[in-house]
């Protein structure tokens, strides 16, 4: 039992880090622009890195191991179309509700897909340290070390688009207590219906969703800023990712 209350707590710990996000809403920039381009261009291109380099792979790893490949590749594309389907029809019910704020909609597409992403980051971080507490510990820093720049990505389009601290700060909560909530969930369902196949299209789809967000909205949002901006935003994630692959 004290395992299950541990790995909980490891789950919050490494959600939460999302909120460190958050603390960038209070930076005061000189250029507004070009703190904006920096903040977008970096958690788009993160969010594209983390899926395509973690998500997909890992995803794929297990269908291929359950099903044959040609399946596995089926399953693969399907769930990316259903994905993509899905970021549509949220995208046009958002924007009946924000109307023209663009950064607005982004932070709030941004909100939904990390909601999709982090909770079978807390599944398997919850069930990883279960098992092992060193590996779900491992774990726990990796995504914590990428939940920071999505925090970002929430809460910077959210209050440059609505200039409210308050909802920034809900909406990277919200995004961030969905992962403890992955692990309230497979604790629950912890020996009936989780298994690879599930957690594999859980993270193929919010792979999707994350791609399609970033590409479909982020990177359409960021042509408005500084080139240079976008150029440091992009590299920056880049050694982000190299520093993290080789750290952890």
């Amino acid at each position: 039992m004290n395992n299950i209350y541990l790995a909980f707590i490891i789950s919050l710990l490494s959600g939460l880090a999302t909120l460190i996000g958050n603390l960038f809403t209070y930076i005061k920039p000189k250029n507004n622009n070009f703190f904006i381009g920096i903040s977008l261009s970096f958690s788009g291109s993160m969010m594209i890195l983390i899926s395509l380099l973690e998500l997909i792979p890992e995803g794929f790893f297990y269908l291929n191991n359950t099903y044959s490949l040609l399946y596995s590749i089926l399953s693969l594309i399907l769930i990316i179309l259903l994905s993509i389907s899905i970021t549509t029809l949220i995208n046009n019910k958002i924007a009946k509700r924000v109307g023209n704020n663009s950064l607005y909609k982004v932070g709030v597409l941004s909100m939904i897909a990390m909601i999709l992403h982090n909770l079978p980051e807390g599944i398997i971080t919850f069930l990883s340290s279960t098992i092992n507490i060193k590996l779900g510990i491992k774990l726990a820093i990796a995504i914590m070390l990428h939940n920071i720049p999505e925090g970002i990505l929430i809460a910077v389009p959210i209050y440059y688009g609505t200039k409210s601290h308050k909802k920034a700060f809900i909406s990277t909560l919200i995004s961030g207590l969905s992962e403890p909530f992955g692990a309230i969930l497979s604790y629950i369902f912890l020996y009936r219906f989780i298994n690879n196949t599930i957690i594999s299209y859980i993270l193929i789809f919010a792979a999707g969703i994350m791609i399609t967000i970033s590409i479909d909205e982020i990177f359409k949002e960021i042509k408005n800023y500084p080139k240079r901006s976008i150029i440091y935003g992009i590299l920056s994630s880049i050694i982000l990712v190299i520093i993290t692959k080789f750290l952890i």
